[in-house]
């Protein structure tokens, strides 16, 4: 037995209604699932429904927005059209975005992704992830006289130009997030003099600057919104005078994922998340889960799905990563489907509807190549 949703769209007069949040809300029903399928508003879904629910009535809460950002849509694109325009091999540094199901299926298509810039051999072409690079890789490329394609994503180049713009000024970086991740190494390349990495409230105590009249902070684009303000609160409170970016540095897409998470949890007895161990945006909305008193896991597909989790649960919430394809999604609806899950009702919490331009290195490849209309994108 294979289920094949398709999505049924209301209207936003038809159900839109504001949540907690000041938040629109509008609830679509996913069709083509086997069994009892409904269309209702966020708002009627009454308060921990989940328990005590018999298990003919279980069903999935489809979280969105979820899965692919902007960002990552671009990312994939860029290392898409590069392999059309150009031909293979691409090499690729660090994985383009981090979800194992994308990397592969780029590789298998002819990228060549590698650990570092000495990986790829002199005079090819290789294209920066989404994460972001510090100045060293740029200058290690131009040294190899590497044909670079920038994916970095634009939200990411804004945090990159702050790091900048606070280092000339004198002030002293508190860059706040996870030190391992590809994003913190290229962020901190900007000013390494003059950066240190905060992750937790306790490292806060810890930090000796300067001049404590003269320190900026940064975050990363993925964090925790909860980590996030918490580790804020707690630098403004031993900097009194500390400053940060005009507008937040934590993304859109990580932060409506989390908002919607946030909304509809408490609806749930179980939330998976579909998305990478390594993908730092996936992890967050499963703590967001966990910290609102839902049980949450990440998955990378339905396979890794411990039937176990299921005992007991009438009502399960399903989103994705920023960086998770959608086809992963499916798979895990299909399974839940052939677990007795076979009503689905989509919540969106939010619209979502940004998208970004192309880098100047892919534009001028495609008109090189005979035009953009040659190249299909997203």
């Amino acid at each position: 037995m294979v289920c094949s949703p398709g999505i049924k769209v209301m209207s936003a007069s038809e159900a839109g209604r504001p949540v907690p949040g000041g938040f629109p809300v509008s609830l679509f029903a996913v069709v083509g699932i086997l069994g009892n399928v409904t269309t209702t508003l966020l708002e009627s879904i009454p308060y921990g429904s989940h328990a005590g629910t018999s298990p003919s009535q279980k069903r999935v809460l489809l979280l969105k927005p979820r899965g692919f950002c902007a960002g990552v849509v671009r990312a994939i694109d860029i290392v898409k059209i590069a392999l059309e325009t150009f031909g293979a091999p691409i090499y690729v540094r660090r994985e383009i975005v981090h979800n194992r199901y994308v990397v592969n299926e780029l590789a298998e298509k002819g990228a060549i992704f590698v650990h570092e810039i000495d990986d790829v051999p002199d005079g090819e072409r290789v294209i920066y992830s989404a994460h972001g690079v510090s100045p060293a890789v740029r200058e290690l490329s131009k040294g190899r006289n590497l044909r670079v394609i920038d994916a970095t994503c634009p939200l990411v180049t804004k945090v990159h130009i702050e790091a900048v713009k606070f280092a000339k000024q004198g002030y002293s970086l508190v860059l706040i997030g996870h030190r391992d991740h590809d994003e913190i190494e290229g962020t901190l390349g900007e000013a390494p003099d003059a950066t240190q990495v905060v992750s937790n409230v306790a490292e806060v105590a810890a930090l000796k600057v300067p001049d404590p009249n003269r320190v900026a902070y940064l975050t990363q684009t993925t964090l925790s919104l909860d980590e996030a303000r918490d580790i804020i609160h707690a630098l403004k409170e031993k900097f009194p005078n500390i400053v940060g970016p005009h507008s937040q540095d934590i993304c859109y897409a990580t932060e409506n994922r989390q908002v919607a998470v946030r909304n509809v949890a408490h609806d749930a007895g179980l939330v998976l998340v579909v998305g990478s161990t390594n993908s730092s945006n996936s992890n967050r909305l499963v703590e967001v889960s966990r910290n609102l008193g839902t049980i949450g896991y990440l998955i990378d597909n339905s396979q890794a799905i411990d039937p176990k989790w299921l005992e007991g649960v009438s009502t399960v919430a399903v989103t994705a990563g920023a960086s998770a394809p959608e086809v992963l999604v499916e798979d895990v609806l299909n399974y839940l489907c052939q677990n007795g899950f076979d009503s689905v009702e989509e919540v969106e919490v939010m619209p979502e509807n940004v998208r970004f331009g192309l880098p100047p290195e892919i534009v001028q490849a495609i008109g090189g190549a005979g035009g953009a209309e040659a190249v299909a994108v997203r």
